[in-house]
């Protein structure tokens, strides 16, 4: 019986989704990072959200091509700017426009710039009061909404269990040890930047507390470090959490041969199946290192979609000799919905995620 429910599950997913072009459908799934502190109607971005109906880009300061100029960040008033336009390019003027904006060493909205800049780093958060960092995080949604940011790729919630971790103990970027109050802090987190109509993502999913290394520069195993009890904010936020991200560490106890960010069976059987989450999944940059260095493009695409990925990431920010058109990234998906190597019904499903996470803006 709960096969035939299923069966028609994806029945009705499929037809009601029937008159989208597929790459339209494709589209909506990419998030891209572009150069360009404007998105007027001739830019490339614009054509290609146009066109694909891409559905969602992601904004960096710092400008790995030219370290004089911004890449999309410069002043408050141009990336309110940009934010219009690009929403203008979009037919539902429900892009989703995404930042890292976390605290501490990890905000893209710089003093520099005119923004805040000063927000705290979660270890530092963590010594506050309850309603001071209710404001804290609330000022920070603010700011985002005021520019036209509606996706903030935060909270971290990997717990602080090795202290010899560089990529999140060393920059204070973890709530604590302990899961609940992990779990406690990111929901004040998410709430606030709720009030301000701001998404959120979870990350580093299944856990990149444990790490020794960091998966921008290569391969990072936590097969030996890595604890069950990393899985638990995510049990914990499963019905609060607007999309979770996955990293790209490798652990051969939940799959022996692909990292989480492609493992089928750390994406759908653990975080869905196991852990109860149904929203949408979204990739740590698909261009780090611990990827591109291992998989080709559409290896890593094919691994992604079917391992249960909703929105990939390719944040065209870490080599700029490897920058992928959008073009090139949907006509690699389309060929491989052709081919048979990707399920158009994988495809459906994710759509149909992305449509329901739109709807929360």
């Amino acid at each position: 019986m709960l096969k035939r429910l299923v069966i028609m599950g994806v029945l009705v997913v499929s037809v009601l989704h029937a008159d989208i072009p597929l790459e339209k459908k494709i589209g909506q799934m990419l998030m891209v990072g572009f150069h360009g502190t404007s998105a007027q109607a001739h830019s490339q971005i614009c054509k290609d959200i146009k066109q694909y109906s891409v559905g969602a880009v992601i904004l960096f300061d710092y400008n790995p091509v030219d370290k004089s100029k911004p890449k999309n960040i410069a002043n408050i008033a141009q990336v309110k700017a940009l934010t219009k336009e690009l929403q203008a390019c979009s037919s539902d003027g429900k892009l989703l426009i995404a930042v890292d904006q976390e605290g501490g060493r990890v905000q893209r909205l710089k003093s520099k710039y005119g923004f805040y800049g000063k927000f705290p780093k979660a270890s530092d958060v963590i010594k506050m009061d309850q309603s001071k960092i209710k404001s804290t995080y609330t000022k920070m949604s603010a700011e985002l909404k005021s520019v036209g940011i509606n996706y903030d790729l935060a909270p971290v919630v990997d717990l602080d269990i090795n202290m010899k971790n560089h990529v999140i103990h060393g920059l204070g970027r973890s709530f604590g040890k302990n899961p609940k109050t992990v779990a406690k802090y990111a929901s004040t987190f998410i709430d606030a930047m709720h009030t301000n109509g701001v998404l959120t993502s979870l990350k580093h999913f299944p856990g990149h507390g444990s790490s020794m290394g960091d998966t921008h520069k290569g391969f990072v195993d936590v097969t030996n470090l890595w604890k069950e009890v990393e899985l638990e904010p995510y049990h914990l936020l499963k019905d609060k959490a607007d999309t979770v991200m996955v990293a790209h560490v490798f652990n051969k106890h939940l799959d022996d041969k692909y990292p989480a960010s492609l493992s089928y069976k750390t994406i759908t059987k653990i975080l869905r199946w196991k852990l109860g989450y149904h929203g949408v999944v979204i990739t740590d940059d698909l261009q780090m290192g611990a990827i591109s260095k291992k998989y080709g493009l559409k290896n890593t695409l094919k691994l992604a979609i079917n391992a249960g990925d909703d929105i990939l990431l390719i944040g065209n920010q870490l080599d700029p000799k490897k920058v992928q058109s959008t073009k090139l990234l949907v006509d690699t998906i389309v060929s491989l919905v052709k081919s048979g190597e990707v399920k158009e019904e994988s495809i459906d499903k994710a759509y149909a995620r992305i449509q329901k996470l739109k709807k929360k803006l």
